[in-house]
């Protein structure tokens, strides 16, 4: 009934995979998704694995109790499977990559020996820039106490021995690429530009580190540790101070995966499983170089090997020399980032740190910006005399530090700041500003951060309507409660759909209504677009939705636990994926054919933990306009002929079998395209 959550994930990987393969990609845009590929695989092992890895330890009876029921060789199979992923990335970057870099007048040394020419200026760079950060230490029987591997960070084993004498030695000896650049830029030679890993100015000069000494073998390796910070919530805990003590022993998690270079001699492999007490299952096979996220910050200045950049796009309903809040009132404004300018937002709330007529300012940030111009105006706002609230999600995973230091500033600037609520991520993205009479709201499915906007896919809802506004505060006033949880449950929003209130329950009465209208035999559809569809109560309604004739039309770009095509289950359902330039974040729900839908977007994908375990916010979209708009949207992705990929029963990805005369689509290019005409006429 159910795919499993893991494997779909490492399914979504391996489209990123697939980009970096794709010739049609300008090629350093091809090397940042093997970046992407590797910053996601770290994560997976961070976050994911060590569930997996203590499921697949429990008894039979208790694995089929879970949802979805998990396999005891689940471990393995991931094992295989990333594996596998393993193999096709160096085959992309060694075959395809980087001979596309030399062709192009950029050499990176991979794993071949060094051009005369260069010798001297590694071993120049290794003494000057690199040595001080250099530590080795022999292992030996007080090894583990005075060394712990840190999370991510790549590092070397190295056998050496004394001549003369049989018993060899082995060392660590750590890889700064956290106080370093991780590439090194040399001389040019015969027209082309040299770059070279940190890794290999320091292998080339071991000798330099252990004189008297004969270096046997070379092995670069890395561990990723398990990231959750297991808080002890309760109402009457500091939580940002425990947050803070967790980030700490964060760094030395439980290790949940060795990674180790291919070529490590088995009786290696062994001995250090055996002194940082690894698991056969936790033990990876990788290449000579670890940590190949760092790959996006290769120093290649040449723009004609990444995608042209665009000009972000106005509204045609917002100048934002003039009043933001004038125009608010005059109708709704859709937002669609990265397509348009990010302007009107920072506007909205600069406009609001200024304004005389502003009384109050309520926000939630779940993933702040490091240069936040959001939060520099709310604290000018506050300095300003006026209330601002901000809830801030101190549990924002990776974020945690970031968030906690800009807490701390706006709280010191007069801010009223409210820290997470125990139990309970707050992941909505929303926002309010009460003026003397109106009052005006921000909702969207992205967060309130300029940086990942110009990457991620995303929409934001600017309104004035009453209904929507007096929701908003009804929601702020919850967050301020100590018995928030309790608050919740006594909540009545007459037009937002709020997790843990009424999302679930009007999602059920929204799709039951497309039931009906299918039992009478006429059109019905459902929509819908998400990063991660889980929870098994929406997915056994999508089911009888399918089996009572609705046409079920599913856009998940990450997790998809539902499985399409099925007959006598989901024969009426069809789930695509589009991974391309841009992150595909946006969720829009719309139950109905096109002119007489319902439309949805907001923050919640349908996981159980966002729908029964979070603060989630959708706002219906009501202005006739606006919804043809997200119908287009949708319809222009739907039939991407280009980036999407159809998914079958067995979560094998088909990439479509364009006619000869069929017109390509590329659904990000072609929605540019809607959206600056639309906004030019």
């Amino acid at each position: 009934m159910y795919y499993n959550r893991d494997i779909s994930w490492l399914g979504f990987n391996e489209r990123v995979l697939q980009e970096a393969a794709d010739p049609e990609v300008p090629l350093m845009e091809r090397i940042k998704f093997l970046s992407i590929f590797s910053a996601n695989l770290d994560e997976f092992f961070r976050v994911r694995f060590p569930a997996i890895a203590a499921l697949s330890g429990l008894n039979s009876k208790i694995r089929k109790r879970t949802i979805p029921p998990t396999s005891k060789n689940l471990a393995k199979l991931i094992k295989d499977i990333v594996n596998k992923q393993f193999n096709n990335f160096g085959s992309i970057l060694r075959e395809q990559l980087l001979p596309g870099l030399e062709t192009a007048g950029i050499v990176l040394y991979y794993d071949q020996p060094l051009k005369e020419e260069h010798i001297d200026e590694v071993k120049e760079f290794f003494l000057s820039n690199v040595l001080s950060f250099i530590q080795p230490l022999f292992i030996n029987d007080d090894f583990t106490k005075n060394f712990i591997p840190e999370n991510d960070r790549p590092y070397f084993l190295i056998t050496i021995k004394q001549a003369g004498i049989s018993i060899t030695r082995h060392a660590v000896v750590n890889i700064p690429s956290d106080k370093l650049p991780r590439f090194f830029s040399l001389s040019a030679l015969e027209g082309k530009s040299y770059l070279i890993f940190i890794d290999d100015i320091i292998r080339e000069n071991l000798n330099c580190l252990f004189p008297g000494f004969e270096i046997l073998t070379v092995s670069s390796f890395k561990i990723n540790r398990d990231a959750e910070l297991l808080l002890e919530e309760s109402l009457g805990k500091d939580i940002l101070r425990e947050i803070e003590k967790k980030l700490e022993k964060r760094k030395m998690g439980k290790l949940s995966r060795f990674l180790f270079q291919q070529n490590m001699p088995q009786s290696l492999q062994m001995y250090l499983s055996s002194v940082f007490h690894v698991k056969d299952a936790e033990m990876f096979e990788g290449g000579r170089y670890h940590d190949l996220k760092d790959l996006i910050n290769l120093p290649v200045k040449n723009d004609s090997l990444y995608y042209p950049v665009i000009k972000r796009l106005a509204s045609e309903n917002i100048n934002i020399s003039g009043d933001i809040f004038e125009k608010i009132k005059e109708r709704d404004i859709l937002l669609h980032f990265p397509y348009q300018s990010y302007n009107p937002i920072l506007s909205f709330f600069n406009q609001a740190a200024i304004d005389p007529n502003v009384r109050s300012i309520y926000i939630t940030l779940y993933r702040i910006a490091s240069d936040s111009h959001i939060a520099n105006a709310l604290i000018s706002a506050a300095k300003n005399g006026k209330e601002v609230v901000v809830f801030v999600e101190l549990k924002a995973r990776f974020d945690e530090a970031n968030n906690i230091m800009w807490s701390k500033a706006m709280k010191k600037a007069g801010i009223r700041i409210i820290y997470s609520i125990p139990g309970i991520k707050v992941h909505s993205k929303i926002a309010l500003v009460k003026k003397d009479k109106d009052d005006y709201a921000l909702i969207g499915t992205g967060n309130f951060n300029e940086k990942t906007a110009q990457l991620y896919a995303d929409h934001t809802l600017l309104t004035s309507d009453p209904s929507i506004t007096d929701d908003l505060k009804k929601l702020f006033n919850c967050l301020q409660r100590d018995d928030c949880k309790t608050a919740l449950k006594h909540l009545e929003p007459e037009q937002l759909l709020i997790s843990q209130v009424n999302m679930v329950s009007s999602l059920e009465r929204l799709i039951k209504e497309q039931i009906s209208i299918a039992k009478k035999q006429m059109p019905a559809c459902i929509s819908l677009k998400m990063n991660s569809l889980e929870d098994p109560g929406i997915i056994q309604l999508l089911y009888k939705a399918s089996r009572a004739g609705v046409k079920v039309r599913l856009m998940v770009r990450g997790i998809c636990c539902l499985i399409p095509g099925r007959k006598n289950l989901s024969e009426n359902i069809e789930v695509k994926r589009i991974v391309d330039r841009y992150l595909e974040h946006s969720r829009i729900f719309i139950f109905g054919e096109a002119g007489n839908s319902q439309v949805f977007i907001g923050s919640a994908d349908c996981m159980t933990r966002n729908l029964h375990y979070r603060v989630e916010a959708a706002v219906p979209v009501k202005a006739a306009p606006l919804k043809e708009e997200l119908e287009t949207y949708f319809e222009l992705q739907w039939t991407d002929n280009t980036k999407a990929v159809t998914m079958d029963e067995k979560n094998v990805q088909h990439f479509p079998v364009r006619a000869a005369d069929e017109i390509k689509i590329r659904s990000q290019d072609a929605i540019y395209d809607f959206l600056k005409q639309k906004h030019s006429l």
